[in-house]
Protein backbone atom coordinates (compact mmCIF):
# COMPACT_ATOMS: atom_id res chain seq x y z
CA UNK A 1 0.00 0.00 0.00
CA UNK A 2 1.27 3.60 -0.79
CA UNK A 3 -0.32 6.98 0.74
CA UNK A 4 -0.06 10.07 -0.67
CA UNK A 5 -0.91 12.99 0.59
CA UNK A 6 -0.51 17.05 -0.15
CA UNK A 7 -1.22 19.34 3.05
CA UNK A 8 -2.54 23.20 2.19
CA UNK A 9 -2.96 25.80 5.01
CA UNK A 10 -6.36 27.44 3.77
CA UNK A 11 -6.99 31.47 5.47
CA UNK A 12 -10.43 30.70 7.14
CA UNK A 13 -11.96 33.31 4.55
CA UNK A 14 -10.87 30.94 1.73
CA UNK A 15 -12.71 28.06 3.62
CA UNK A 16 -15.76 27.46 1.95
CA UNK A 17 -14.71 28.06 -1.45
CA UNK A 18 -11.83 25.58 -1.02
CA UNK A 19 -13.73 23.22 0.08
CA UNK A 20 -16.12 23.81 -2.64
CA UNK A 21 -13.59 23.48 -5.32
CA UNK A 22 -12.83 19.78 -3.70
CA UNK A 23 -16.19 18.91 -3.54
CA UNK A 24 -17.44 19.75 -6.97
CA UNK A 25 -14.30 18.63 -8.97
CA UNK A 26 -14.28 15.74 -11.21
CA UNK A 27 -12.39 12.78 -10.30
CA UNK A 28 -10.86 10.73 -12.45
CA UNK A 29 -9.11 8.33 -10.45
CA UNK A 30 -11.55 5.92 -9.84
CA UNK A 31 -10.82 4.77 -13.61
CA UNK A 32 -6.87 4.73 -12.33
CA UNK A 33 -5.21 0.89 -11.83
CA UNK A 34 -4.22 0.74 -8.35
CA UNK A 35 -6.40 3.11 -7.28
CA UNK A 36 -7.99 1.87 -4.10
CA UNK A 37 -9.38 5.32 -1.97
CA UNK A 38 -9.10 8.79 -1.74
CA UNK A 39 -10.01 11.52 0.78
CA UNK A 40 -10.07 14.99 1.54
CA UNK A 41 -9.48 15.91 5.23
CA UNK A 42 -10.28 18.78 7.29
CA UNK A 43 -8.10 19.35 10.46
CA UNK A 44 -7.99 22.27 13.24
CA UNK A 45 -7.55 26.20 12.92
CA UNK A 46 -4.78 27.73 13.88
CA UNK A 47 -3.96 31.52 13.79
CA UNK A 48 -6.86 32.12 10.80
CA UNK A 49 -6.13 29.31 8.83
CA UNK A 50 -7.53 25.60 8.38
CA UNK A 51 -5.22 23.09 7.45
CA UNK A 52 -6.35 20.21 4.57
CA UNK A 53 -4.98 17.20 3.71
CA UNK A 54 -5.93 15.03 0.54
CA UNK A 55 -5.37 11.38 1.00
CA UNK A 56 -5.19 9.05 -1.82
CA UNK A 57 -4.59 5.03 -1.12
CA UNK A 58 -3.06 2.92 -3.87
CA UNK A 59 -1.78 -0.53 -4.39
CA UNK A 60 1.95 1.00 -4.66
CA UNK A 61 3.86 3.61 -5.17
CA UNK A 62 4.49 2.27 -8.76
CA UNK A 63 0.57 2.91 -9.51
CA UNK A 64 0.52 6.34 -7.52
CA UNK A 65 3.49 7.62 -10.43
CA UNK A 66 1.98 6.30 -13.12
CA UNK A 67 -1.34 8.81 -11.93
CA UNK A 68 1.18 11.57 -12.09
CA UNK A 69 2.50 11.69 -16.06
CA UNK A 70 -1.58 10.23 -16.93
CA UNK A 71 -3.88 12.52 -19.10
CA UNK A 72 -5.73 12.05 -15.94
CA UNK A 73 -3.55 14.10 -13.91
CA UNK A 74 -3.07 16.89 -16.76
CA UNK A 75 -7.14 17.34 -16.67
CA UNK A 76 -7.49 17.09 -13.26
CA UNK A 77 -4.97 19.54 -12.57
CA UNK A 78 -5.29 21.80 -15.80
CA UNK A 79 -6.54 24.72 -13.20
CA UNK A 80 -5.09 24.57 -10.28
CA UNK A 81 -3.23 27.60 -11.26
CA UNK A 82 -6.43 29.36 -11.07
CA UNK A 83 -7.02 28.26 -7.30
CA UNK A 84 -3.86 29.05 -5.64
CA UNK A 85 -5.26 32.48 -4.42
CA UNK A 86 -7.20 30.03 -1.93
CA UNK A 87 -4.40 28.44 0.17
CA UNK A 88 -1.49 29.58 1.18
CA UNK A 89 2.62 28.41 -0.01
CA UNK A 90 2.61 25.79 -2.23
CA UNK A 91 0.66 21.92 -0.83
CA UNK A 92 3.42 20.00 1.31
CA UNK A 93 3.96 16.58 -0.13
CA UNK A 94 4.11 13.76 1.56
CA UNK A 95 4.02 10.23 0.34
CA UNK A 96 4.26 6.86 2.67
CA UNK A 97 4.54 3.12 2.04
CA UNK A 98 2.97 0.55 4.62
CA UNK A 99 4.96 -1.34 6.46
CA UNK A 100 1.92 -2.89 8.79
CA UNK A 101 -1.45 -2.97 7.91
CA UNK A 102 -4.37 -3.83 10.71
CA UNK A 103 -7.80 -3.95 9.40
CA UNK A 104 -10.92 -4.53 11.67
CA UNK A 105 -12.34 -7.67 11.42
Amino acid sequence: MYLAMNRFTVPLENADAFEDLWLSRESRLQDLEGFVSFHMLKGPTEDGSILYASHTIWEAEAHFRAWTTSEEFRASHARAGDTRKLYEGTPRFEGFTSIQEIEAP
